[in-house]
């Protein structure tokens, strides 16, 4: 999806109440992979720090990874903390599971969205940090979890630019919920 239509999407998407559409906006919000925020454990979550660690085990590089949360995605957090904060923050329908992998999709297709993936809207924030903030590409592509091709680069860079990155994400929410430019009329029959 085009990061233009995205606030117009997410005014949708907040109409609806369902874990489904939590861990969608979730996701787009955190820019993180769909098997991150489905498992995503209350363990890993340090609310008070505004941080979010994932385990390497849940990391596609292997390597911890901590994500700065801005105060949409705490809000998203503290509606779920009503169903329990034990286990899977985006639970399924099944006791001690986490939400199906294709929640997310079909919620899209209901949106009539059936051009649209959930990790898309990864590529959706990476074109919205290119071509319309001055972040450099390495705090960028730090803020998708990727690893660092450069195997001198990685061999050197120890840091995870987390500072940088919580600016990025609070700057991205701050996107996320400004008034739409699209319209939302037209945007719906897409």
């Amino acid at each position: 999806m085009s990061f233009n239509l995205l606030p117009a999407f997410l005014q949708l998407l907040r109409a609806r109440q369902s874990t489904a559409a939590l861990a969608l906006e979730f996701a787009i919000l955190t820019a993180t992979r769909t098997s991150e925020v489905l498992k995503a454990d209350w363990a890993e979550f340090d609310l008070k720090g505004k941080t979010w660690t994932i385990p390497r085990a849940r990391t596609k590089t292997g390597k911890e990874y901590r994500i700065p949360l801005a105060d949409p995605a705490l809000q998203i957090l503290e509606k779920l903390k009503q169903i329990g904060e034990v286990g899977y923050v985006f639970p399924g329908q099944q006791p001690k599971s986490p939400l199906s992998n294709m929640a997310m999709l079909q919620l899209l297709k209901r949106m009539g969205q059936t051009e649209v993936t959930t990790h898309g809207f990864r590529s959706t924030f990476r074109d919205w940090g290119s071509e319309t903030t001055h972040y450099p590409n390495e705090v960028l592509e730090m803020a998708l979890g990727h690893r660092i091709r450069d195997k001198a680069e990685e061999a050197y860079r120890r840091g995870d630019l987390f500072e940088k990155r919580r600016r990025l994400t609070d700057d991205w929410a701050a996107y996320c919920n400004q008034v739409p430019t699209a319209n939302v009329v037209n945007f719906r029959k897409r």
